[in-house]
């Protein structure tokens, strides 16, 4: 029978005191932006009069309908052709054993060393000769190219892992290695695919500098460089920028609570595998 020691109770402690630690900035959040621009008290006591105002003010003076729809397109097209591509790319990498496998793998592995910075202006000079400079084609191109090698690298060691009794199983009864691939071993893929979602699309959603990058100068815009619309060079209305950014994160917290046991059973998978 278990005992509630002095040590549970530390253990207790310590993660209320954490849960206190990660919450607080949330709670700053939340208070701010239900709170009125002429309440001047300080950001940590409790709004006594909350208004929706800030919302509705931010959707319509930050432009934030058309980011939404930007930075949901850019995102979820991107993160599906990273997932196919990389799933397709692994395959293949993970099962030969031939000395071409391995080259290729450590090649594609620079582009996860490498800053993708050093290849700015190049990838920026391409993008500008493609004429794709203000659309949000040249961030999705530019997505799907620089989150590959991270997923390519997530999917070849799940598979490494993986037997192959039921690709050979397949295979005897007549399938081919892209059947197999379809019907074996995507379905089994599932606990990284999950995994390398959440991040891949944390990833991109979130990213400032290359959609201020590439759609300078055009009336497109992501809902990151959106919200950093709000702050000036002399005025900042904080009330405005946590409004926005509350906005901005209802996206991804209603994919997360969508997908919440996928999610958790990925990760956990993931870290099996």
């Amino acid at each position: 029978m278990n005992r509630y020691t002095r040590r549970t109770l530390a253990l207790e402690m310590l993660m209320i005191a954490v849960a206190i630690v990660f919450a607080f900035p949330v709670y700053v959040l939340v208070n701010l932006a239900i709170r009125a621009p002429s309440d001047t008290s300080s950001p940590i006591s409790p709004t006594t009069a909350p208004t929706l105002a800030n919302f509705t003010q931010a959707w319509q003076e930050g432009g934030l309908g058309g980011a939404l729809i930007n930075s949901v397109i850019v995102t979820a097209v991107s993160v599906l052709i990273v997932l196919a591509v990389s799933s397709l790319a692994a395959y293949p990498l993970a099962r030969s054993t031939a000395h071409w496998s391995r080259g290729t793998f450590l090649v594609i592995m620079l582009g996860l060393i490498l800053p993708f910075q050093l290849a700015a202006l190049p990838l920026y000079q391409t993008i500008r000769d493609l004429g794709l400079l203000g659309s949000v084609w040249s961030l999705i191109l530019f997505y799907s190219g620089l989150q590959v090698p991270f997923t390519t690298f997530l999917d070849v060691g799940f598979l490494r892992a993986l037997p192959r009794d039921f690709e050979e199983a397949a295979t005897i009864d007549g399938c081919g290695p892209l059947t197999a691939f379809r019907y074996v071993v995507l379905p089994m893929l599932k606990p990284i695919t999950v995994t390398a979602l959440v991040l891949n699309t944390v990833s991109v959603w979130n990213d400032f500098f290359t959609p201020l990058l590439y759609l300078s100068g055009s009336d497109q815009q992501t809902m990151p460089v959106a919200v950093a619309g709000f702050v000036g060079q002399f005025v900042s209305d904080w009330n405005l920028i946590f409004a926005a950014l509350l906005i901005s994160i209802v996206p991804v917290l209603a994919v997360y609570l969508a997908l919440q046991r996928s999610i958790i059973n990925g990760f956990a998978g993931g870290l099996k595998g």
